[in-house]
C-alpha cells in the first residue's frame, strides 16, 4: 500500500507565514498629526491647483443654431456663449454674433459639385485683452456618445495599420459600416464615418485700433494629435478597386479614391484625433493651435463650413478658444478635489481630537 502525500505545507517562513511585517498601531498620536498634516498639506495645494485652473482664459461660442440664420448677423443667446477671463478688465466684452451664408467653395479652397453650396457660418466674438500662446481651438459636442460598445467596437486597427483585409473580417470588426456590393469601406466602421467634419479657418482681428486692415493669426492644424498615432497609422495596402468610401465621406471624395487621392490616416491628424474616443458625452477635441505672438484685444472673426449634422445625434456643437496652465486646460476638479480632501482630513483630525480630550484611552 503506497504512502499517502502529506498535504501539511512545507516548513518555510513564506509558506507558515513567518515573514516579517509591520503592523502599524493606529493610535492617537500617529492618526492625529497625520490628519492634520494631510489637511494642511492638501488644502493650500488645492487652492493654488484651483487658482491656476482659474487663470486660464476661454471662450465657448455654441453655434448649432447658425444653420437657421440668415446673412445678417444676429447676437446669441446667454445660454449660447461663455466668456471666461482671468483679468478683471472685462468691459470690452461684447457679445458674440454669428451669420450664415453659402458658398461654392470649401474652405479647404475643393470645388463642390454643380448645382451645390455649403453653409458657411461666420462667428464674431471679443478679446478684451492681451492673449499669451499656447491658444488652442477645440471643438466641443454634446450628447455624442463615442462610449458604447458597438460604437468603440466598430473600426479595424488592422485596416489602419496598413494591412489587407478581407470583406468577412471588414465584417466582422466594423459593422455596420464593413463593406458594401463586395467593396470594403475604408477606413471602415462607424468611429471613422462619423468623424467631424466642420472645417474652421484662421482666426481675423477686424480693423484693430481703429483701421483699416485685419491682422490674421495663422492656426496650426500639425501637432495636434498623439505622436504614437502618427507612427502607428498607414495607408492601406489594399488595391483601390476593391476599397470604397464610407457613406458620410462622400463629399469630401465625390468622385470615389484613385490611386492620387488614397485616404492616408497618418497625414489627417484631425482624423488621429477623432479616433481617441472619449468616455463622456460631452467631449472637446483639438482643433488647431496658434503659439506666435500675444492675440491683441478687439473683436474676432472665424468662419465654419456646417458639414456636420449634430442634430441627428440631438447634441449641440461648439468652439471652444482657451489658454492652458502647466494642469492643462480650465478644468477646477483637481483643485476642488484636493481642497475638499484637505478639508476632510483636518474635520477628522479635530473630531478625533475632541473624542480623544473627553474620552481618552
Amino acid at each position: 500500500m503506497s504512502e499517502l502525500k502529506s498535504k501539511k505545507p512545507a516548513n518555510t517562513a513564506f509558506k507558515q507565514q513567518r515573514l516579517k511585517a509591520w503592523q502599524p498601531l493606529l493610535t492617537p498620536k500617529t492618526v492625529l498629526p497625520a490628519l492634520f498634516a494631510m489637511g494642511i498639506v492638501f488644502a493650500p495645494l488645492g487652492g493654488f491647483f484651483f487658482s491656476e485652473s482659474e487663470s486660464v482664459n476661454e471662450v465657448v461660442i455654441d453655434y448649432t443654431q447658425c444653420i437657421s440664420q440668415t446673412a445678417t448677423l444676429v447676437q446669441l443667446d446667454e445660454n449660447q456663449y461663455d466668456y471666461r477671463f482671468a483679468s478683471a478688465n472685462t468691459t470690452g466684452i461684447y457679445v458674440p454674433s454669428y451669420g450664415l451664408t453659402q458658398a461654392t467653395t470649401y474652405l479647404t479652397g475643393q470645388a463642390l459639385p454643380p448645382g451645390e453650396v455649403v453653409n458657411r457660418c461666420t462667428i464674431q466674438f471679443s478679446i478684451p485683452m492681451e492673449l499669451h500662446g499656447p491658444i488652442y481651438l477645440y471643438y466641443q459636442l454634446t450628447n455624442f456618445y463615442q462610449n458604447h460598445r458597438k460604437y468603440v467596437k466598430s473600426l479595424s486597427y488592422n485596416q489602419l495599420n496598413g494591412e489587407t483585409l478581407t470583406t468577412s473580417e471588414a465584417e466582422a470588426s466594423c459593422n455596420p459600416i464593413g463593406t458594401v456590393d463586395g467593396k470594403i469601406y475604408y477606413p471602415c466602421g462607424l468611429i471613422a464615418n462619423s468623424m467631424f467634419n466642420d472645417t474652421f479657418t484662421n482666426l481675423t482681428l477686424i480693423r484693430p485700433g481703429g483701421g483699416t486692415d485685419d491682422i490674421t493669426y495663422i492656426m496650426s492644424e500639425k501637432g495636434i494629435a498623439w505622436h504614437t498615432d502618427v507612427t502607428r497609422y498607414k495607408k492601406t495596402s489594399t488595391p483601390v478597386s476593391e476599397l470604397a468610401v464610407p457613406p458620410n465621406w462622400r463629399k469630401r471624395y465625390p468622385d470615389g479614391y484613385t490611386d492620387e487621392n488614397l485616404f492616408d490616416p497618418s497625414q489627417d491628424e484631425h482624423f488621429l484625433v477623432w479616433m481617441r474616443t472619449s468616455w463622456y458625452p460631452t467631449f472637446r477635441k483639438l482643433y488647431s493651435k496658434y503659439e506666435g505672438d500675444p492675440l491683441q484685444p478687439g473683436t474676432y472673426q472665424i468662419q465654419v463650413d456646417m458639414n456636420y449634422d449634430i442634430a441627428a445625434y440631438g447634441g449641440t456643437k461648439s468652439i471652444v478658444l482657451s489658454g492652458t496652465s502647466f494642469l492643462g486646460d480650465r478644468n477646477p476638479f483637481i483643485g476642488l478635489a484636493y481642497i475638499v480632501m484637505g478639508c476632510v482630513c483636518a474635520l477628522l483630525g479635530l473630531i478625533f481630537l475632541g473624542w480623544h480630550f473627553f474620552r481618552p484611552r
